[in-house]
């Protein structure tokens, strides 16, 4: 019902107090807002929403203690970084930015009566929601790959006990094995990760199993970046490198989890160290939420992030259909900036400034030798679109790719700190 003064003044005594009443305890009331997922882009929208806006309650929902990024991951398995250095709580967040943090795990978000249900019956109202869930795997796209196999044949996409299991493996090996990587079609977070994991275990191959050999079978016929990653090969690890596109191989059909034998559409690949990264599509939980559509991704109003399926409930980061975006750290983050200050606009009554969406990636095809990439974005009809894009190029000197290097080493300490406060 809308107030008018007129309405309102036909109300007298007991009940004029009691409307009065019960609008002053509604403007003492902070508006609540609930952060489902505690990975980057979770996380930087319950900071962002903290400290812009004070006046919000914010809850972020997170089952783990503890955050390992998955990127830089490869570089722990190439041994140039230890899996504590890219792990990380949120104490920070708690005690720092008032953020109430509960580590439990989200069973079901209610749009229609504004309740997010956790595992155990805990429930949570809220004025907004905001779901991060990352990526889930369709496990039954690979017969014989399900969630089952990956303790013994890892994917590593997600970051922690599944690449330390990957990266014991890679120690076990022998001189003169052969790991191979099932690389996903698209889309699948971050696109260069699988060619740059080659690339640093293949340095590690190169200083303590110089007769071992990488075999990438791919569900694509490009990737991204390829000339780069194919220079570096060349250059760095010949011989060691094999790439086998999608077009090549008809596609990968089984994977045998005692042997270890990798099946495409015309022979059959034996591995002693396998790696398959799964076909992927959004966290389960959107998926039960109604957040998704039939492509396995969650639309968005490319302004605000808020869900084009669900009213009231945003959402950021790899689970989302995301025009050119791509699925990465830095994406997630920016996107989770310009919800945090449409959420705030929304429940504060204050404007919301226009969306600025970056992504800025560094990948390493050798220590000393890393190349990045930059673009903006801008919404674009319903979609989000690249703007302006900045990509290495083969053929930059020894110096540059060691200042890039160097450069993202710094940018990940800067990054985690703007993340994880």
């Amino acid at each position: 019902m809308r107030w008018t003064r007129r309405r309102f003044g036909s109300f007298a005594g007991a009940s004029c107090l009691a409307v009065l009443q019960a609008r002053a305890a509604r403007s003492q009331t902070k508006a609540r807002v609930v952060v489902i997922g505690g990975g980057i882009g979770g996380a930087t929208v319950a900071k962002y929403l903290a400290a812009s806006a004070p006046k919000l309650d914010v809850t972020l929902v997170e089952p783990n203690p503890r955050y390992t990024t998955c990127f830089f991951s490869n570089l722990y398995l190439a041994g140039l970084r230890s899996l504590k250095s890219l792990t990380h709580d949120y104490e920070t967040l708690a005690r720092s930015y008032g953020i109430n943090i509960i580590h439990n795990a989200a069973a079901a978000i209610d749009p229609v009566a504004k309740i997010v249900t956790l595992t155990g019956g805990t429930k949570l109202a809220y004025d907004r929601a905001v779901v991060a869930p990352g990526i889930a795997f369709k496990y039954g796209a690979i017969e014989g790959y399900d969630e089952a196999a990956t303790q013994i044949i890892p994917h590593a996409w997600n970051a922690g006990p599944q690449t330390e299991l990957l990266r014991k493996q890679l120690e076990s090996m022998e001189d003169g094995g052969v790991f191979v990587i099932v690389a996903p079609p698209e889309p699948f977070r971050c696109p260069p990760g699988p060619y740059e994991r080659a690339s640093l275990v293949a340095y590690y191959f190169k200083q303590f199993k110089p007769r071992a050999k990488i075999l990438i079978l791919d569900a694509k016929d490009t990737f991204f970046e390829q000339d780069l990653f194919q220079d570096a090969w060349g250059r760095y690890y010949p011989g060691m490198i094999e790439w086998l596109p999608g077009q090549f191989t008809g596609g990968i059909k089984s994977v045998d989890v005692k042997t270890r034998a990798v099946k495409t559409a015309g022979e059959t690949f034996n591995a002693n160290v396998a790696n398959i990264i799964p076909p992927q599509m959004a966290g389960e939980l959107v998926q039960r939420a109604g957040l998704a559509d039939q492509s396995g991704w969650c639309p968005i109003d490319p302004i605000t992030f808020e869900s084009t399926l669900q009213p009231g409930v945003h959402v950021v980061g790899d689970a989302i259909s995301a025009g050119d975006m791509p699925k990465s750290a830095f994406a997630s983050n920016s996107q989770a900036k310009v919800c945090a200050f449409a959420i705030e606009a929304a429940l504060t009554g204050s404007e919301q400034p226009a969306p600025h969406l970056f992504n800025t990636c560094f990948t390493f095809l050798a220590p000393n030798d890393a190349v990045s990439d930059a673009m903006s974005f801008k919404p674009m009809g319903g979609s989000i679109k690249i703007n302006d894009i900045f990509i290495s190029q083969v053929g930059e000197s020894a110096e540059m790719r060691r200042q890039v290097a160097h450069q993202a080493d710094g940018w990940y300490a800067a990054f985690i700190h703007d993340v994880f406060g």
